[in-house]
């Protein structure tokens, strides 16, 4: 499950092995853009110029109604307000105004989302209307503009690192609610988070250029962070490339009270982003981009937690764990999107590539130290050190009819093929990090994988009068997953476990159904019946554990209204859902404490979603979203401690967050902006209600203030984050003393406390 006594282990095995052993939204008010006209193909839509890129002048500030919002959510560009589901879109100048350096920073902003984090970025993981990823595969897909990235089986831990780009180069993340299994396949039952990055321009050079530095609330030294793009026309109209380089250095806070070490988990990010577009023909386009990132944490910087008491140890800002815990991810990924328009129909192709790098070690000393003490070794220390890597290519082919007739369509195919390891040494090593005699290693698992999947899918549009429309979807897909076993080390002698491997191929359906009725020319109200799944896996060949878990599955059914009031000054989003859940995976463990997957349960989340956006006055914005989910079991699931009526562990009842936007004028053709928003998450709980490992983790509020300044070339912009500077219990795990059983320390992350900040900006 989410959180659980060792969070870091793949699912096949963990330290339980041994117990025998010892003994916001932000409201989506995107900028003005351009929507293309009824008619217009991809190609042509791609070549129009962004009105969101910034603006080479300050413009005097005039605005009195909500822009317009395009989106490609649903692989077509269409305004956000006719999506027949519920969607929030953060869009480059929100990015840019607060700071946005992470997912993190998003929590609690977006109605309905979960956002949680392991302590740094990258270690990420988000659910969405109450469907949590129980610590196995991801149930939130992600992607970058149209391809896919994460992974799509359970060995790879995907739905604790989901991607989290340093959103620098990125035009807008779009949050797509609810199942998307028609569209975006596995593991998107909970729905669909999308970057869609800048493309270049083909008319204009231009570039810019930026740094700013911040202090944080006990860290030692400052944050500084440093940013640079430049686009140029090769030739005018039909080829152009842009490049550019981010990179964002966050000062440590946490202090360790046990080894004297100060500021430890300093993160440095690093973002690279190469882009071409050629347009040969003016009914064809050629994208191309190649990303790269880095994170590099010296440390996660966990609090450590009384069990008892869960109060913190050694303070809010304070740990003692006596192994450094370093973590780091490097991304690199290259795509290429072909769009030709045939005249009858548009064609895409998108192809991508990429290969996912991460390292990280943890401290087990207070699991497996008891032990050694017990053997004679005193002051031993343990070290889980994982290296975990994911290749993943694929393909995607679509038809898509015209737009404006009274059918439309849209049809394709796509294909997948990754490949994982996974890795794990767990050490037994004295103090000054030699090998224990006998012990060292307690174990060492290499887990190679691989997962191939094969799709076809499309949806169909039929405008029964001017103003109904109904759309149905359909999509069917083949996976093939094996995988092979190597472990050795005392626990592996001990527990007689060997090497092993397995193999499993499964096919799943998903559909969506959603009729959608226009009350007036700005309002219209809809509903969606879609399901999803997640893709299952093969097991470990032991007696009692079966061969092959399959996946699980949802229906979800959701009412939404969408209008424009007041002459466009309000906007309202509503939306009520009632989600079932099948056929859970679940963790489950043998006799001898080793851990597999297994299917059992069922579970529902209801809720609603409301997203408010008011023009009261010129150039004043005010928002409000909220949402209420109520997710529960509905069977027991006696391997987690869980029983019917149970809340699902991580997901608060209720979140909101207010904000506020004012954009005035100043002389000099000055223009000046300022803002600010409040965000609350409700209580939650780490695991089950039932469960003996349960823990309440209470409800927090965070406000955001920022400001700045623009001229027709420069930029001054200032920040704060975590203004009142909460220091909130998040991700409470647990570390169980394989000695005796005992609950022998909690761990939680917590939120960067008062940051706060100064940047600037040029263009060119």
């Amino acid at each position: 499950m989410r959180r659980v006594s060792r969070r870091y282990g793949f699912h096949l095995i963990g330290p339980a092995a041994l117990a025998t052993f010892g003994s916001a939204t932000l409201p989506t008010y995107a900028q003005a853009q351009a929507t293309p006209a009824a008619g217009a193909s991809a190609v042509q839509a791609a070549a129009q110029p962004d009105k969101t890129a910034p603006s080479s002048k300050a413009a005097k500030p005039n605005q009195t109604t909500l822009p317009t919002v395009t989106v490609t959510a649903s692989k077509r560009i269409e305004n956000a307000r006719d999506v027949t589901s519920s969607i929030s879109v953060v869009d480059h100048k929100q990015l840019e105004e607060r700071h946005v350096t992470s997912l993190e920073d998003l929590a609690g902003s977006l109605p309905g989302v979960q956002i949680d984090t392991g302590g740094t970025p990258g270690q990420t993981t988000i659910s969405m209307r109450g469907i949590p990823s129980l610590d196995v595969g991801s149930v939130v897909g992600t992607y970058i503009d149209d391809s896919p990235l994460g992974s799509s089986s359970s060995f790879a831990a995907a739905s604790r690192y989901q991607l989290d780009l340093l959103p620098y180069d990125v035009q807008r993340i779009e949050v797509l609610r609810g199942p998307q299994g028609t569209l975006y396949g596995a593991s998107t039952m909970g729905g669909l988070l999308k970057y869609v990055m800048k493309e270049p321009d083909l008319e204009n050079l231009s570039g810019s250029v930026g740094s700013g530095v911040s202090t944080t609330s006990g860290a030692s030294g400052a944050g500084w962070d440093g940013r640079a793009m430049i686009n140029v026309p090769l030739i005018k109209d039909k080829l152009a490339i842009s490049a550019s380089f981010s990179q964002n250095d966050t000062p440590g806070w946490v202090d360790n009270a046990v080894t004297g070490q100060n500021n430890i988990n300093r993160v440095v990010q690093k973002s690279s982003r190469f882009a071409l577009f050629w347009m040969p023909t003016s009914d064809i386009s050629v994208k191309v981009s190649a990303i790269h990132q880095s994170i590099n944490a010296n440390d996660t910087g966990v609090i450590l937690l009384d069990p008892k008491t869960q109060q913190p140890i050694y303070g809010n800002e304070k740990t003692g764990t006596v192994i450094a815990q370093p973590f780091s991810n490097n991304l690199n990924f290259y795509s290429a999107t072909v769009d030709w328009d045939l005249h009858v129909m548009d064609f895409t192709s998108a192809t991508s590539f990429s290969r996912t790098d991460r390292t990280s070690t943890a401290d087990d000393t207070a699991v497996y130290g008891p032990v050694f003490d017990a053997d004679g070794f005193e002051n031993g220390v343990s070290p889980l050190e994982l290296r975990e890597n994911l290749s993943k290519f694929t393909q995607e082919f679509r038809l898509a009819s015209k737009p404006g007739g009274r059918v439309e369509w849209l049809a394709g195919a796509f294909f997948t093929h990754e490949s994982s390891e996974n890795e794990q040494l767990l050490g037994a090593k004295a103090a000054d990090g030699s090998p224990l005699p006998v012990l060292d290693p307690l174990l060492d698992v290499n887990l190679p994988t691989s997962y191939t999947e094969a799709a076809v899918f499309g949806d169909l549009t039929y405008k029964i009068t001017d103003r109904l429309d109904v759309t149905g979807g359909l999509r069917y897909a083949k996976n093939w997953q094996s995988f092979s076993y190597g472990i050795s080390g005392v626990g592996a002698s001990l527990e007689g476990l060997s090497n092993n491997s397995g193999s499993s191929d499964e096919g799943a359906t998903t559909w969506m159904f959603s009729p959608r009725y226009r009350l007036t020319e700005n309002s219209m109200v809809y509903f969606r019946a879609a399901s999803g799944y997640r893709a299952g896996s093969p097991n470990l060949a032991l007696p009692g554990v079966p061969p092959v878990v399959h996946s699980d599955t949802l229906v979800s059914y959701e009412a939404g209204w969408k209008t424009l009031l007041l002459n466009k000054r309000i906007s309202v989003d509503l939306a009520v859902y009632d989600i079932d859940w099948k056929n859970i995976q679940l963790n489950n463990t043998t006799p001898s404490g080793v851990a597999y997957l297994a299917n059992g349960g069922t579970a529902k989340s209801q809720g609603a979603e409301i997203t408010l956006a008011y023009v009261p006055v010129r150039n004043l914005r005010l928002g409000l979203n909220a949402a209420y989910t109520d997710s529960r079991l509905t069977e027991d699931a006696p391997s987690l401690g869980g029983k019917s009526g149970d809340s699902l562990p991580g997901v608060p009842k209720l979140t909101y967050a207010f904000s506020t936007d004012y954009t005035y004028a100043l002389p000099w053709d000055l223009t000046g902006h300022a803002g600010g928003d409040y965000r609350w998450t409700g209580a939650r709980w780490s695991s089950f209600g039932s469960s003996s490992t349960n823990w309440r983790e209470g409800g927090y509020g965070v406000l955001d203030l920022y400001a700045d300044v623009v001229d027709q070339k420069w930029t001054l912009r200032i920040y704060a984050k975590n203004l009142n500077n909460q220091h909130p219990q998040l991700n409470i795990g647990y570390l169980q003393n394989a000695a005796t059983g005992q609950i022998a320390v909690l761990q939680a992350s917590s939120l960067q406390p008062r940051t706060v900040g100064i940047e600037l900006d040029t263009e060119f």
